[in-house]
């Protein structure tokens, strides 16, 4: 299948463009708050970190210390001194977040359990748009990227978000929010290499426009090097992509702010594949595999704020994916268009609401092993939400109730409620919990896939009469299912967070989890529960096919504390440390058919994570950073457990230079962190010791 970008996707950004410059149909975005560019988190007082504002908790701007959830915010300093090269690796700076190598361009990453090479339970989104992929269900890590230097901060919800963000915010959410095109003003040019990033550069340029009107573009390209076999060596999964874009920021009254912005990226990684084969005598073969990539987006918002206090917000984008290997090929066109309002309709009342429409366009080649029935399909997404925040006490208690009602092309109708309290304890501390519900809909693959995942050797006449009288391969084969139902999660969350001293804080949040309709893969049966099979011929030799379905015949239960901590010991020095506890357990009923698998998820999250954090200002405009973290085995993916440490010197000789060198993984010389996909057999390499230098000229 030949690639189609330039043409049709090109045309469609030009549509999308014109049809948000001439109608008032976009989204939800509120991301243009005081941004958090030029802070200096060691410089920063503990109230004026807690009083940061967030907007993923409740869809407005919001002091992390008023949000009746379990978030955290990863601010632009944070970013910059984390010695970090990549989103993914940035998020193993937040706690409750599991992120896990499986090579060195695959990632897992996870909230509250679930973990696996698409993490279908963590909606992840940047500047608003959601890079969910409703074909695997789950987020491809390779192509969300930007320029580090850009992001403004990372919001985390830990917990369900569905009331305000719909289906498959089940576990948790992450907002990737970067900068207004305001602040990244003037050049900036970087660039560095090393023994892991062998290579890398970027640059970008703002510039005033014209009245109110402000602008940047940008470029950057790296190339990065396999990671270890774990017996030895070096192994095939090398990576490297270039990826441009840029954001316009216009103000044409005081009330008014427009926002456009988008990103094209191309590039490829290479992988290691193992997968069902009639190569005698295994039926397995192991591949050198190459992913290419392409694709980009484009986004528009507005806001309108009225007097006395209400705000009006749209948004609406266009997202293009192309992705294809030795396995799937796929092409997707996503558009979307939402609305939200914000208003006070009585005193001590403060309501958004907010409607929204997506819809999504596909065309998937498949092989031997992936087969879409049909090929392409467009599907939808209408969704309408409520949430009001009721002020009580003085202000000193805040009740929180709202729901989501959303209809999909796959479950029909969809509801997600939720309740939330937070009450304000003595001066310094605030007690909160909350009652959700919220459901993971089904992907296209659970909807149409046949997946051919084992070939084995059957015995003639194995099958009865009129199976094949020889000895015959026959291929385990997995069937999507129209009937699939939606996941579903009932949670209870309980936390507290406070500043007992001046210069400490800390906040622990508790969580139960109760999931029902979880996927499983039973074996198709016949008439009085006897196994069945057919023969096909096509492809050759001839084989029988042992069916699969795919079902939702699972339940689950989860609980777990989250703990993180921030503490000044003296000026210019800062700590943070955090530390997760979590357990599952699964359950099948007594009437599931034999030969039943739940989804490899017991085992594929830590029991315990922990890290520390250093951030200190050094004499003579020096900094030293530097973190260590600990993750507990993974059984169920034969990932033992580990420990590292990365450390970051940077220095600045003039004002606008600045270098450092970084240190990665820096206790072992290689480690395995996870294992292969439950359903793409990648195999896994090991997480390597790694240095890099960069220097960043900013005039």
């Amino acid at each position: 299948m030949k690639r189609r970008w330039t043409s049709g996707a090109a045309a469609a950004i030009a549509v999308v463009i014109f049809l948000v410059c001439g109608v008032t149909t976009a989204g939800a975005g509120g991301y243009e708050g005081e941004s958090l560019a030029s802070s200096d988190l060691t410089q920063l007082s503990l109230e004026e970190l807690m009083d940061i504002e967030v907007y993923s908790a409740a869809k407005k701007k919001q002091k992390m210390s008023d949000s009746a959830a379990a978030v955290y915010a990863l601010t632009s300093d944070d970013i910059r001194r984390s010695g970090a090269t990549s989103i993914p690796e940035l998020l193993r700076m937040i706690p409750g977040v599991e992120v896990a190598n499986i090579n060195s361009n695959t990632w897992a990453i996870t909230i509250r359990g679930f973990n696996d090479f698409f993490s279908n339970k963590l909606l992840v989104m940047i500047d608003g748009r959601s890079v969910y992929t409703p074909l695997f269900a789950g987020v491809y890590w390779d192509v969300q990227d930007t320029l580090i230097e850009d992001i403004d901060r990372i919001e985390v919800v830990r917990g369900p978000g569905g009331t305000l963000w719909g289906a498959n915010a089940v576990n948790g959410v992450i907002n990737i929010i970067t900068k207004s095109a305001k602040d990244t003003q003037g050049p900036l040019l970087a660039g560095g290499g090393g023994t892991e990033d062998k290579g890398f550069g970027q640059v970008r340029y703002g510039v005033k426009l014209g009245e109110g009107v402000y602008g940047r573009f940008y470029a950057k390209g790296f190339n990065r090097d396999g990671f270890g076999n774990p017996p030895g060596g070096q192994a095939d999964d090398a990576w490297y992509a270039w990826r441009g874009g840029f954001r316009i920021d216009w103000d044409p009254a005081e009330s008014d702010h427009w926002t456009f912005q988008g990103d094209l990226y191309n590039g490829n990684n290479d992988s290691v594949l193992s997968r069902a084969s009639f190569t005698a005598p295994g039926f397995v073969e192991t591949i050198m595999d190459q992913t290419d990539i392409a694709g980009g987006n484009v986004l528009a918002r507005y806001r309108h704020s009225y007097a006395g206090g209400s705000e009006l917000e749209l948004q609406t984008y266009y997202d293009r994916t192309e992705r294809q290997d030795a396995s799937v090929v796929e092409y997707r066109d996503t558009v979307d268009f939402a609305a939200q309002h914000r208003f006070r309709p009585l005193e001590g009342h403060e309501v958004v609401w907010g409607l929204g429409y997506r819809i999504y366009g596909d065309q998937i080649g498949g092989s031997f092993n992936f087969v879409f029935e049909p090929s392409r399909r467009n599907t939808d997404v209408v969704s309408g939400f409520a949430q009001d925040e009721i002020s009580l006490l003085d202000d000193r208690l805040r009740l929180t109730l709202g729901a989501k009602l959303e209809h999909n092309s796959y479950t029909g109708f969809e509801f997600q409620p939720n309740g939330r309290f937070l009450l304000k304890v003595g001066g310094r501390g605030s007690l909160w919990g909350a009652i959700s519900r919220a459901v993971r809909t089904p992907s296209r693959a659970e909807d149409d896939v046949r997946i051919n995942s084992q070939i084995q050797l059957i015995p003639a006449g194995a099958f009865g009469p009129g199976s094949p009288p020889v000895d015959t391969p026959a291929v385990l084969a997995l069937f999507g299912n129209r009937n699939f139902d939606s996941e579903k999660l009932t949670a209870y969350e309980l936390g507290y967070r406070s500043q007992p001293l001046d210069n400490l804080s800390f906040d622990v949040a508790a969580f139960f989890n109760e999931y029902d309709d979880l996927r499983t893969v039973a074996q198709r049966l016949g008439p009085g529960g006897s196994p069945i099979a057919w023969l096909e011929t096509d492809p050759l030799p001839p084989h029988l096919v042992i069916p699969f379905d795919a079902g939702n015949m699972m339940s689950a239960n989860t609980y777990g504390v989250e703990v993180v901590s921030d503490w000044w010991p003296i000026d210019g020095w800062r700590l943070r440390a955090g530390y997760t506890y979590f357990q599952m357990s699964t359950d099948l009923p007594a009437t599931a058919p034999p030969n039943t698998l739940g989804p490899g998820a017991d085992g594929a999250s830590p029991k315990q994570q922990a890290f520390l954090r250093s951030f200190a200002d050094l004499p003579h405009q020096l900094e030293l950073d530097a973190g260590v973290r600990w993750v507990d085995e993974l059984p169920s993916v034969g990932a033992r457990g580990y420990g590292t440490a990365d450390l970051r010197l940077g220095w600045k000789p003039r004002e606008d230079i600045e270098i450092s060198l970084v240190g990665q993984n820096l206790i072992d010389d290689k480690h395995i962190e996870f294992g292969p996909s439950e359903f793409f057999q990648i195999s896994p390499t090991a997480v390597q010791r790694g240095f890099y230098g960069k220097v960043t000229w900013t005039p």
